[in-house]
């Protein structure tokens, strides 16, 4: 019996991240179920100069494939998307991507609260949102949409957090469903898999 509040009709994970995150991300993907059941969507800060490497080096550890989606790319089960350096990533109806170079958020493009609001637009109730360490407010937001529309919010624990200023800041603007420890959001995405199957 799971103790997370969980159902199969969750339709995307979603995950933002910034200064910290990077190991607990490549964690996750290395640990997550073979064929997990959904897309992930990460909106993580990066160097906006820096277009090669982030990728390879999350797709060495990762199970599934990791792509920087183009725009109007549709959206597809079992694979990882990644936000593209210097583009914000948004999810529109329809099921797919859209890319755009407006001006930044919180000093970020892409701007987590970008992804994590539009993805709470689309799929509502159907979406899982987690947010990991950072610098910065953003992704706060971005939470905030997540749970107002009726999907499942996660926190990294602060405690844990290289830089606990992102994860913070959406405790403090939305009532989160569950802090978790990097190792905890594992077996959380592992109880999630196993309402798939």
């Amino acid at each position: 019996m799971s103790k997370y509040n969980l159902n199969n009709s969750y339709k995307a994970v979603v995950i933002g991240g910034s200064a910290g995150s990077f190991q607990g991300i490549v964690k996750i993907l290395a640990q997550l179920p073979k064929d997990f059941p959904l897309p992930i969507i990460m909106a993580l800060h990066r160097l906006k100069h820096v277009r090669n490497g982030f990728v390879e080096a999350l797709s060495i550890k990762s199970v599934a494939q990791v792509l920087e989606p183009h725009d109007k790319e549709p959206i597809k089960k079992g694979l990882i998307y990644l936000a593209p350096s210097n583009y914000h990533l948004s999810v529109e109806l329809g099921n797919h991507f859209a890319l755009s170079t407006e001006e930044m958020i919180n000093n970020s493009r892409p701007a987590i609260d970008i992804t994590l609001g539009s993805s709470a637009f689309v799929y509502r109730e159907k979406l899982v949102g987690i947010l990991l360490s950072g610098a910065n407010r953003d992704g706060g937001l971005g939470m905030k949409h997540i749970k107002d529309k009726g999907g499942l919010t996660i926190v990294q624990e602060p405690t844990e957090c290289m830089i606990d200023t992102m994860p913070k800041a959406a405790l403090a603007l939305t009532k989160i469903d569950y802090t978790l420890k990097i190792d905890e959001i594992i077996v959380f995405l592992k109880e999630l898999d196993k309402q798939y199957r």
